[in-house]
This record gives C-alpha cells, structure tokens and sequence, in this order.
C-alpha cells in the first residue's frame, strides 16, 4: 500500500483519536412554529376547533387588538414573519367560520394564533451529525476547509428533524463553528417534476395492480408534473375501477407523489437558519441520521446527496436528498431490495460505472448495494458481519466511505454488552469495494465518562466524518446529549489497521 504500512493492532498503542474541546448542547431556544390543533391529542372528530373559534368570535374588536398586541410582543423577535404564520393557520381552519361572516384582519390574525404553537426542536436531544465540505470555500486560507454540519434534532414526542450548521476547519486541528442564528426557519414544500421510473419499481415492489400501472406507463412521459399526474388519474378507463386492487393501486401511487417534494428556503435566510421538517407521509414521525456526502459525477461536477431515515410512527424506510446549494432540496423515496432498515450511506462517486451504497438492510451486518440510476438498489452483498466483542449485537456505517490512496476508509458502528455504541473503521479496496482489506479490531471512539450519560446512555455515533488533508474530522453524537468532534490522523488509522486476507 503506498501511504501506509498495515500492522497489527496492541492495547498498548495510544489512542488515534484526539477529542476536541469543541461541543454542540442542545438549545431549548430554537424553536419553530406549528398548527396547533387543541384536542388534536384525541382522535381528530373530537377536535376542538369550532369551540375555540366561537369563543374568538366573542371578543371585542378592543379586546382582540389588544390581545393580538401583546401576542406579537411577547414572541417578537422568535420567528420571522409571525403575523404570516398567523395568516396562514388562520386559512387552515378557515372552513369553520360561516361564509357570510365578516372577519376583521386582526381578529384572522388572532384566530390564527390560537391555533399555533412553538416546538422546540432540540428540546429533547441532538445527535447524530455528519460534516462535509462547504460548496463555498472562498477567503479561506490554504490550510482551511468550510463546512456545512447537519445534525438530528430532537424534540417533543420523540419527532425529528434535520437542522444545519456551518463552521471551519484548520488551520491543522482547529474547528471553529460560525455563531448560531437566533430564529429557525422552515422550507416551503412543493411538487416536484416526478421521475416515472420511481413509481414503477415502487408500485412493483409492493405488487400492485399491473393493469393500472401499466396504464401509466403508457400515458405519463418519463418525466411528469402533478398536473399531468392528476390528469392521467382522471383518464383511467372505467372498466378498471370495478378491479380488485385498483383503488389500493391508485392510493399507492397518490402516496409515492406525496412522499416526493422539493423544499426550498427563502434566499435571504442563512444556512444555520434553516431546518429540514418532515413532509411526506413516510416522514410523519421524524427525518432521522442524515448521512450527507459530496457526490462528484463523472463530468467532475459536484453536488450533496443525503440518505436518511423516514419514520412514520411504526416503519422506516430510506429516503434520499439532493442539492446542490443546501438552500433547495429534492426529496424522494428509493427503492429495490437494499432500499429497506437504517443507514444506507452513498459513496462520493460511481465505481465501475455504478452508484454504490453501504447498507444494513439486515439490520445486522454491513453491505454493499449498487445502482444504474441512484434511485433503485440491488440486493446488498454482506462485506462485514460482528466479530469483535464490542460489536457482536450488531453493526453498520457510520456514514459515506471516504476516499484514501490506499482503499475506501469506512467508519463503522458497533453495538456490545449494555447497548454500548463505539466507532470502528474499516478499509475496502478502491476498484472492488465488495472486498475488505483491513480492519480495526479495537474501537476508535468509546464513551467516556463525560459522553455516556444523556438521552440515550453509552453511545458515541457518526453520520460523516470528513477529510481535511491528511486528518479525518469525526463530528458524533454522545449519548444524544451533544455533538463532539474528533480529529484522528488518516496515516496512523490506516497504520494501526489489521490486514484482512483475501478469501
């Protein structure tokens, strides 16, 4: 190998990983505003709405300007653009006033803030980061890199979503994070152009009614708006609507639609402003473990794609972002036989002509799926399974493989007595990724004391590391407590690495 030697690892050998004092607390204070529906936590026939709004209707104009007044005081300076957060709730539940009553603007605006609330996104823990490189790396000094950090936050219920940091690293060791914003902002979610390979290899997964799907691909070009969607679902001939299977069919594909968004953010918020809230009925309950990289196609053009976690209260399934700014987003759902469980993590490039992906479809062993398109995934080939005592419940990545002159440098996860997590590596051939040349035997990041008391006891995880030079920056959560980062030299980890030999 031509950086490095590979030896075998001692207890005795000092620790890879240096911890930097630098740390990410969770932060009550951010939060966003929601709908609120009150008796929304009993089954929504019982919702409460029409008494609150009747009670609203009773207020004096006095009493409604004043209350109004003190509202928009109270919370100044939280959000932006409030008096619109109120505005657009109040058009929410605007079907319950009776259409010949006439509406004062400040009584709308009220109304509206009855029915909003405040969420605090990290409320309840912050974890889970993975770092790569800034698309805007100027005025930064030759030993320098700008970051974009992205971070599972945490709040009320256990429902997640994705937040974004920035920061700098270098000069050698150094990490700086560039000072939080005071208010968080939400993206605008609309629909996408629709890629109609998507929908067929969900609809044939879930083996649903090929007549209609096959009507479909007739009528729907390659690429298609929701118009033409709707459209097309308006045409189906009425000698199929009496089928078995053609309504669930039909519900299908107006679900895979809806899973499939692009959200984009105002062009004069800032990075750190801006948070990632699920939207489609896969995301109900939460965006989970965003594991971003920096894809370079094969033109040499770069842009962000991120697999992550949508849980809507009882599955998960793998879903997948891109941008190319971070301030717009395409969302979609992935498909295929490796498109199931947690943590898929996409290489930074094609090999062999094919998008690969890390996978832990199995839940339990680490594998390698490959793609023609980055959207439909083949049946994962397992490279790892648990072998060393820290990591015989199970394993998986700890996000996207990075690229050394010796091989793909994985970081990994591994989960032993008492639910500990700890961090791994290993090493895969650069042309045959599917082989394992070295390993870690001993972990490379443990809890310590001061990392395993939190939300989640005894975990230190990783969604990304990036490579600045030759030091490997590893961002990881503690616990769900906090974010850490750590800095190990990319020579002396892949020195300290055990020589797998070759089947």
């Amino acid at each position: 190998m031509s950086e490095v030697a590979m030896s075998t690892p001692s207890s005795t050998e000092p620790e890879l990983a240096t911890r930097s004092a630098v740390c990410i607390s969770p932060d009550p204070s951010r939060v966003i505003t929601k709908l609120f529906v009150p008796g929304e936590e009993v089954p929504e026939f019982e919702s409460r709405t029409a008494a609150v709004i009747t009670r609203v209707l009773s207020l004096s104009e006095d009493q409604v300007d004043d209350t109004l007044a003190r509202t928009l005081d109270s919370f100044k300076g939280r959000h932006r653009d409030l008096r619109g957060t109120f505005a657009g709730h109040f058009e929410t539940i605007s079907h319950r006033i009776p259409s010949e009553l006439r509406v004062s603007a400040s009584r709308r605006l009220l109304i509206g803030a009855y029915f909003t609330h405040e969420y605090a996104i990290e409320g309840a823990a912050l974890c889970n980061p993975s770092m790569v490189a800034h698309p805007d790396q100027d005025g930064l000094a030759d030993d320098q890199t700008r970051f974009v950090l992205s971070a599972r936050a945490i709040g009320e219920g256990h429902l997640s979503c994705i937040e974004l940091r920035t920061g700098v690293v270098g000069p050698g060791a150094e990490i700086t994070l560039d000072p939080m914003t005071s208010v968080a902002v939400l993206g605008n979610a609309r629909p996408p152009e629709y890629d109609r390979r998507l929908f067929e290899a969900v609809l044939s997964a879930h083996a649903d009614d090929d007549e209609v799907a096959a009507f479909l691909h007739r009528n729907l070009p390659a690429r298609f708006t929701a118009a033409d969607l709707d459209r097309t679902l308006g045409n189906l001939p009425p000698g199929l609507t009496p089928r078995r299977g053609t309504h669930r069919t039909i519900e299908r594909v107006q679900w895979i639609a809806a899973c499939t968004y692009d959200l984009e953010f105002p062009p004069d918020t800032q990075l750190s402003e801006r948070v990632l809230w699920p939207t489609g009925p896969t995301e109900r309950h939460g965006m989970e473990d965003a594991r971003f990289v920096r894809f370079t196609d094969n033109e040499g053009v770069a842009s962000y794609y991120a697999t992550y976690t949508a849980f809507d209260g009882f599955t998960v399934t793998p879903q997948r972002l891109h941008t190319t700014d971070f301030r717009v987003f395409h969302a979609t759902q992935l498909s295929g036989p490796a498109a199931a469980n947690k943590g898929m993590a996409l290489f930074p490039r094609k090999v062999g002509g094919q998008y690969l992906a890390l996978s832990r479809w199995d839940r339990e062993n680490t594998s390698i799926t490959t793609s023609p398109d980055n959207q439909t995934w083949s049946k994962p080939v397992t490279i790892q399974t648990p072998a060393s005592s820290w990591e015989l419940t199970q394993i998986g990545n700890c996000g996207s493989p990075i690229e050394t002159d010796d091989g793909w440098l994985v970081l990994t996860h591994g989960v032993g007595p008492m639910r500990t997590y700890c961090i791994g590596a290993l090493l895969l051939d650069l042309e045959n990724p599917q082989r394992v040349i070295a390993r870690l035997t001993d972990p490379l990041i443990a809890p310590d004391a001061q990392e395993r008391d939190g939300y989640v006891p005894n975990v230190v995880y990783s969604c990304g590391a990036m490579r600045h030079r030759d030091t490997l920056f590893i961002p990881y959560g503690t616990s769900d407590n906090a974010i850490r980062f750590a800095t190990v030299p990319i020579p002396a980890l892949l020195g300290r690495m055990h020589r797998v030999p070759p089947e």
